[in-house]
């Protein structure tokens, strides 16, 4: 049993772009078209994708570590400046499939925020610059939202065998939003959040 696990090993992110130069991590991008639907503004966002589209975040990710309780997963996440609308560029966010899982978002480059929210309708909203980590607790859904000009690259860990759960947030959005309000960002409610 011991032969079948995973052996100490090195990697590099970059501290400012947070980009895997190695490519031992998997990297996805997400577009405006990817989540248009999420944005509250519908028009800004299929105006976007008829101009040729528009990167809202990458993140990598190490698939190769397994999925077991004693294992950590870790990549980064970049999450370029932009908005919607008045709704700044964010990652899709969810839920751990294991809802008992916490997680770490060390910043280490640009400013924004952390949006997280319960089942039971809890909501915090932790801002966020290089240099500062943010603890997302057990049970909190959680959302990285760019509120600077530049790029926001954070640096994420959590256990290996959480998993992801993307549905619910799809299906029902998020009880907030942030948007852009004389020059400074605002939490508002999601007027499309599902009960």
């Amino acid at each position: 049993m011991a032969e079948d696990r995973i052996k100490p090993f090195t990697l590099d992110f970059d501290l400012v772009s947070g980009l895997c130069k190695s490519g031992r991590a998997k990297l996805t991008h997400r577009f405006v078209s990817n989540m248009a639907a999420q944005f509250n503004d519908s028009a800004a966002a299929e105006e976007i994708v008829r101009n040729g589209d528009k990167p809202i975040y990458d993140f990598y990710e190490l698939d190769q570590i397994p999925e077991t309780a004693g294992d950590l997963k870790f990549g980064t996440s970049i999450v370029y400046a932009g908005k919607v609308g008045d709704e700044y560029f964010m990652t899709q966010g969810h839920f751990h499939t294991i809802l008992e899982t916490g997680e770490v978002y060390y910043c280490l480059a640009g400013q924004g925020a952390m949006l997280m929210e319960t089942p039971e309708g809890e909501v915090h909203l932790a801002e966020m610059k290089a240099g500062e980590a943010v603890y997302v607790p057990p049970r909190w859904a959680h959302r990285s939202i760019n509120t600077g000009n530049e790029t926001m690259v954070t640096f994420f860990v959590f256990r290996s065998d959480a998993g992801h759960d993307y549905g619910t947030i799809k299906q029902k959005g998020y009880r907030k939003l942030v948007v852009e309000r004389d020059g400074k960002p605002v939490m508002i409610d999601n007027p499309k959040w599902a009960e």
